[in-house]
């Protein structure tokens, strides 16, 4: 129960944080300014957090791990989503957000050697049926090329995502979720500051003449609530749950962020859209129908872990 409660309240977190990106973009604040906050600002939480926890030493071959969870899980992912954001519109990133069980489900059959039964196979084709028909709906709107071009980027920002899943599962097993995430923010603050860095100065919020305080609380609430307390949410239920089924509470993130976006006039929720969402949820409830089957998988994994 520990899990769910971990991964569903992270997921209501980045269910909010669409809307917020989605305005703070819109009031000109950089995609790569927002990447570097949110990867530094986490990376000085979590370390600083860690002087107060039990020191836990990483196996090298453990930050080579975690150096590429830190690309997919934060430095390319986070800047592929707000990059797309920029173009794309919260309900359609919130709907693509739920294609990640189908991702993690393939990835986890290649890497952790999870079966794949004739329903979850059907399950990822519903899926990715209502994915293409969203990204395919996104060519006959007024702004076609930047809205298939952000939904595009945001779909690889999830295949990004789903990857980090898997390979930080074993790793979920070995050490505490500050500790995984102090390094993985580490790594990507250091990767992403040559490139975004220099955009920090051109935020609105940072200049006394244009200050608006409905901005920095968006700010605050992406670097804090959005980025930390999620983030560490999310190792910490892998620690009870498998991949598979963390990845299927993303469906809570288009059902917060489209009441959000309709509420404050940023979306409209069409037709398209809603037959996507019907199909990719249908997906994502036969890709996770296994479930009661994984406890015994999930026993294997840990006995692997102890052996290395």
């Amino acid at each position: 129960m520990k899990g769910h409660i971990l991964i569903l309240t992270a997921n209501i977190l980045f269910g909010i944080s669409m809307p917020i990106f989605k305005y703070l973009l819109t009031s000109n604040v950089p995609p790569e300014a927002i990447t570097i906050m949110r990867a530094s600002f986490a990376c000085m939480m979590f370390w600083l957090v860690s002087f107060f926890m039990p020191k836990e030493k990483v196996l090298l071959k453990d930050l080579v791990i975690l150096l590429v969870c830190a690309l997919c899980g934060v430095g390319i992912n986070q800047w592929l989503f707000v990059v797309g954001l920029k173009s794309s519109s919260p309900i359609n990133a919130s709907i693509i957000a739920t294609t990640v069980p189908i991702f993690v489900l393939l990835l986890a059959a290649i890497i952790l050697k999870e079966p794949i039964t004739t329903k979850k196979s059907f399950g990822v084709f519903m899926g990715v049926s209502g994915g293409l028909l969203l990204v395919l709906s996104s060519t006959y709107t007024a702004n076609s090329t930047n809205s298939l071009r952000g939904d595009i980027l945001i779909i690889i920002n999830n295949l990004m995502y789903s990857v980090y899943l898997v390979l930080s599962k074993p790793l979920s097993l070995r050490y505490s979720s500050v500790t995984i995430m102090k390094w993985m923010f580490l790594f990507s603050a250091l990767i992403l500051a040559p490139f975004c860095f220099k955009y920090v100065q051109y935020v609105p919020t940072f200049h006394k003449e244009i200050f608006n305080i409905t901005e920095l609380y968006a700010l605050l609430y992406l670097l804090f609530g959005a980025t930390f307390v999620a983030f560490m949410f999310i190792p910490m239920s892998l620690k009870h749950i498998r991949p598979t089924t963390v990845s299927m509470y993303n469906y809570v993130q288009p059902v917060i962020a489209s009441v959000i976006a309709i509420l404050i006039g940023q979306d409209i929720f069409s037709i398209q859209k809603l037959l996507s969402a019907i199909l990719v949820f249908t997906g994502v409830y036969l890709v996770t129908q296994s479930n009661k089957q994984k406890a015994k998988p999930e026993i294997s994994i840990k006995q692997q872990i102890k052996e290395t």
